[in-house]
């Protein structure tokens, strides 16, 4: 009874482990017959739809693994290179260590020192504020026009640009005379320096109220002024300027005014 037990329990086994070996070899007839039908024909018969569906899949993945390589790429060379001939900014690692290193400098300073650094007192030194007076319509001959102005104008070094007609920058100001007249104007200026003496041509368009004084005819007032200026101090420049106001007969009438003033320009 025992060896029959036994030769029973062996012959099970057997049967059990031989079905597996066989699932396992159905299994692998199966995966290559999909294989087969997927790559193109088996046995005379098209590859069908669901394996489009797989092949497109498949074809879809690279694509994505494609832009992603691309996209790493270019981010590569814009942190470290050239790209498309352009020269890329900073590099990175240094930009991502000075934004911490800021970041941790701001994080110790006192509420009283963030006011400071963000105040006016700490305007770039390429910021350049002049104050001029002098007088308006010089030439008046009948001498009813004629007045004192005073002005302030602003313009950043920074903004210099090197073009074919030399180093050119935007400027802002504004004047008004003893009668009360108001010129609001911004144009561009440019700069030609000779050791410490400058010259400054400049064009700014602008707007003019006559308040009490002479009627140009328009509000829209065209000045055109030439400036020699000299270094007298290291950031400080005196200088005299002369500039024509008109419309450009562009208004009722235009007779124009001629202004001479004496400047004085800081930068801090």
């Amino acid at each position: 009874m025992k060896k029959l037990l036994l030769v029973s329990t062996a012959a099970f086994f057997l049967f059990v482990n031989q079905s597996i070996a066989d699932e396992k070899n159905k299994a692998g007839v199966i995966e290559k017959l999909k294989n087969a039908t997927c790559e193109g024909f088996f046995f005379g018969i098209k590859a069908g739809k669901d394996c489009k569906k797989r092949n497109n899949a498949v074809s879809q993945i690279e694509k994505e693994k494609k832009i992603e390589a691309k996209k790493s790429k270019f981010k590569k060379k814009v942190c470290e290179g050239f790209f498309f001939g352009i020269k890329a900014g900073k590099d990175c690692d240094k930009l991502r260590e000075d934004k911490t290193r800021t970041a941790k400098k701001n994080k110790d300073l006192t509420p009283n020192q963030i006011f400071k650094k963000n105040s006016l007192n700490n305007i770039s030194p390429n910021t350049d504020l002049a104050f001029y007076t002098g007088t308006f319509d010089v030439i008046d001959k009948e001498g009813d026009d004629q007045t004192t102005l005073f002005g302030i104008e602003h313009r950043n070094s920074n903004l210099f640009r090197n073009t074919f007609l030399g180093k050119l920058a935007p400027v802002s100001g504004a004047f008004m005379t003893g009668k009360n007249s108001l010129y609001f104007y911004t144009g561009v200026e440019g700069q030609y320096n000779l050791g410490p003496m400058s010259i400054s041509p400049s064009f700014t368009p602008g707007y003019y109220e006559k308040g009490n004084g002479k009627d140009l005819g328009s509000v829209l007032e065209f000045k055109s002024e030439i400036k020699v200026g000299f270094d007298i101090l290291r950031d400080s420049n005196l200088g005299y300027s002369y500039s024509h106001i008109s419309n450009n007969d562009w208004g009722t009438t235009n007779p124009g005014t001629d202004n001479q003033q004496l400047t004085f320009s800081t930068k801090f």
